[in-house]
């Protein structure tokens, strides 16, 4: 696999880090765009772990990090400025002939899906630990831009999740046509899971993974394309 870091210019001023890992096999099936949660950056380890993966399974793969990390910030950017990033990296990576799947864990995923329910050139979005809401505090839902998503939509989150309740997340999921929830057993938003439960932080990772590879195949490839699966 073939890996570059380079800079994606949203604004004039602004610019931001981003990784492409591109497969051996030619062809991509698709090109896999992510971005981390509030708290993360371009090293985000879920989004290393998956990039892996998808590399492995033949996808193209593109993972960055938002301006206010790339200027060392803690406090996220306003959210104009963040749906902005997206479609700047959207636009900057695109691969001719091959699908585009959105998306990233928590903040990063609900901007994506954003920018998805904005019409953005995508074919579906990959929700990882969508944050509903705040912990504690259910009637701050950030659900409303759902129903706008026409794409294959993917929520999986763990069943500890306190940013949404399996039942809230499978209500909020249902305003999407053409939406798949996957609970993670066991894991909370961060995708750790209690040790009496016998699992790992990799094994979630793995499970999350595993159904993302299978719900493409079904949900989003062509056929032909997802033949090529691993």
């Amino acid at each position: 696999m073939d890996e570059e870091t380079f800079q994606v210019h949203v604004r004039p001023e602004t610019s931001v880090t981003a990784v492409r890992t591109m497969p051996d096999t030619e062809p991509a099936n698709g090109l896999f765009i992510y971005a981390p949660g509030a708290g993360s950056n371009i090293n985000d380890p879920f989004g290393s772990y998956l990039s892996q993966r998808l590399v492995q399974a033949g996808f193209a793969f593109v993972r960055f990090q938002f301006p206010y990390m790339e200027a060392g910030k803690r406090r996220p950017d306003q959210t104009s400025l963040l749906e902005e990033t997206w479609k700047q990296v959207i636009e900057t990576v695109k691969i001719a002939d091959a699908k585009v799947i959105i998306g990233g864990r928590s903040m990063g995923g609900r901007i994506a899906s954003h920018v998805a329910a904005q019409g953005a050139a995508v074919d579906a979005v990959a929700l990882f630990a969508y944050p509903l809401h705040p912990p504690g505090n259910p009637t701050k839902s950030r659900d409303s831009h759902l129903p706008q998503i026409e794409t294959p939509a993917l929520f999986c989150s763990g069943t500890r999740d306190t940013f949404a309740t399996p039942e809230e997340l499978s209500a909020a999921a249902s305003t999407v046509s053409l939406a798949t929830v996957h609970p993670l057993e066991g894991a909370d938003h961060g995708f750790a899971v209690l040790k009496s439960s016998g699992r790992t932080k990799e094994d979630v990772w793995s499970e999350a993974t595993g159904f993302l590879l299978s719900w493409l195949e079904t949900e989003v490839l062509d056929r032909g394309d997802a033949a090529h699966l691993r």
